[in-house]
């Protein structure tokens, strides 16, 4: 009797169990973490469930099975399924579901990385601070499914992973990072169309609070400083590096992180197979729409991607977030660009809300919604990288995927000519004159004149500088080209001292970030 007693519990127990099973959701559609050419992470989240397995191979047929590991989240039945595929083919398109029980996903796609070697051009997205705005909750949806699924259609016409590579997000990807539901209502069901067909590569922003979860949900490459896997660290994919920091207080100014950056570019330097270098962080160096998010620790790393960029000849960026708008500037001595790829859901910094600067680094900026796609041609002889805005407007103006910027940058260099000095060349009023010099020229292609750097001084060397203006082809600020009417051939040298001796020389810069060299050295002098 008692043996039939416990055959029926144990039916009735695993009744209860396969019921339950039956009975399981999916929390977080699957999505993709750590791709390499030949193996890539796939996670997901179950209501409940320890099953972790991954069905796939190079048709829909699938016929390949991998299993993997269940994790806790949320002290409660909800499970985190991460599966590690290996052995793939690189740069070949798969076909996968995923499975935890009785619960079974829709097939989706992915693309696994080229090898450098390979030479292959490749797309990339970068987005920031969807973080949730209650007085716009679906901005993050749109954004995604409005904006970058419909562009990546209409401008490439092919499959999403065909499309694009990887989606870069430095940071705020919730309001609260602290609070569970967040991470499923307001960050992954929205791009789930996305993140299931696209790796995802976050860093964290203030918003995220160093939160446990941030670190449950994301499978990040483990590269960085082994105390601290998973706050920074970097990803190869083809021609390009990119590197994920954390700016955040507490880490901003960590010496190890600080040491391993300055490891990495010195290992990145030598790496022949790395054309370009992207690192993102959360935090910008200058903002020009919103001082008080400033960080001076961010303009060390700006700093020592200028030097490495210069020492090396590898063109470099930093992305940003924190402001909520879309800026483009450029470093003035260096082939370094900083974009800010805010913002895709949260409340927009409007013009004039805060305080603001209209800096010389950048050229271009904009209140608004939208995302940054970044092409990269992997064409050995000659790689390059294009950077284009895509915006969805603000509350005053809206734009339906519209192109507001857009800069290509060329590994290798393609100088402009040196301009000609055209005058003063002898004596002027002390209380100024205007330094003048020939148009633009250049042998590249459809090149054309974005900047030039004017200098005057008291000795030849130019150690001392009486004047240092550096002025951009276009400065949108406030919604107005400053810029406007100037073709940078000329620039008022301001009052001067009397009877004093002046050198001065120009340089011109094309819209590539490629300097002339300086001009020929001129001398004039003041009367009394």
């Amino acid at each position: 009797m008692k043996t039939i007693k416990f055959n029926v519990m144990v039916a009735l127990l695993w009744g209860a169990v396969m019921y339950a099973q039956e009975k399981a959701t999916f929390l977080v559609q699957p999505y993709l973490q750590d791709a390499n050419p030949t193996e890539i992470t796939i996670m997901w989240e179950t209501s409940l469930g320890e099953e972790s397995v991954v069905e796939y191979g190079t048709s829909p047929k699938l016929g390949k099975r991998a299993n993997g590991i269940a994790n806790d989240i949320n002290f409660n039945e909800s499970r985190v399924h991460e599966v590690h595929l290996t052995g793939l083919k690189r740069f070949t398109t798969y076909y996968y579901q995923v499975k935890t029980g009785k619960l079974v996903s829709n097939i989706f796609q992915f693309k696994t990385p080229p090898f450098a070697s390979d030479n292959e051009s490749f797309n990339f997205l970068a987005m920031s601070d969807m973080q949730i705005d209650h007085q716009n909750p679906d901005k993050f949806s749109e954004i995604v499914n409005k904006g970058v699924l419909p562009f990546l259609k209409s401008e490439y016409g092919n499959d999403v992973p065909d499309d694009l590579a990887m989606v870069l997000i430095p940071g705020d990807l919730v309001e609260n990072g602290a609070k569970y539901e967040q991470w499923q209502n307001d960050f992954f069901e929205p791009a789930q169309n996305l993140f299931a067909e696209v790796p995802v590569y976050p860093v964290l922003g203030n918003h995220e609070r160093n939160s446990n979860y941030y670190f449950k949900y994301f499978s990040l490459p483990k590269n960085g400083t082994p105390a601290y896997a998973e706050h920074w660290w970097y990803k190869d994919y083809g021609n390009t590096r990119i590197i994920g920091l954390n700016s955040n207080e507490g880490y901003r100014d960590s010496r190890e992180q600080f040491a391993w950056l300055k490891s990495l570019l010195e290992e990145t330097a030598k790496n022949e197979e790395i054309d370009f270098v992207f690192a993102q962080l959360h935090h910008p160096h200058k903002s020009e729409l919103w001082i008080p998010g400033e960080e001076e620790s961010s303009g060390k790393v700006v700093k020592m991607l200028e030097e490495f960029t210069t020492e090396t000849g590898k063109p470099s960026l930093h992305f940003f977030g924190h402001t909520h708008g879309y800026s483009r500037g450029q470093s003035k001595d260096h082939k370094h660009l900083w974009i800010n790829v805010a913002t895709a859901g949260g409340a927009i910094d409007n013009w004039g809300e805060f305080e603001g600067r209209d800096y010389d680094e950048f050229s271009v900026t904009q209140d608004e919604y939208g995302f940054v796609m970044v092409e990269v041609d992997g064409n050995k002889d000659n790689p390059k990288f294009t950077i284009k805005r895509i915006s969805r407007g603000n509350e005053h103006v809206f734009r339906e995927n519209e192109k507001t910027d857009e800069i290509t940058i060329y590994a290798n260099e393609h100088k402009p000519e040196t301009p000609t000095v055209v005058s003063p060349k002898d004596e002027i009023a002390f209380t100024g004159d205007m330094l003048k010099a020939q148009p633009f020229n250049s042998s590249l292609v459809n090149a054309y004149h974005a900047a030039s750097h004017w200098q005057i001084s008291t000795k030849k060397d130019f150690g001392t500088l009486v004047l240092d203006s550096w002025k951009q082809s276009e400065n949108w600020y406030y919604l107005e080209n400053r810029q406007k009417g100037d073709d940078l051939t000329d620039e008022p040298t301001r009052r001067l001292q009397p009877n004093t001796n002046y050198f001065w020389r120009v340089r011109y810069r094309d819209q590539h970030l490629n300097w002339s060299d300086w001009s020929q050295i001129q001398v004039f002098k003041t009367k009394n």
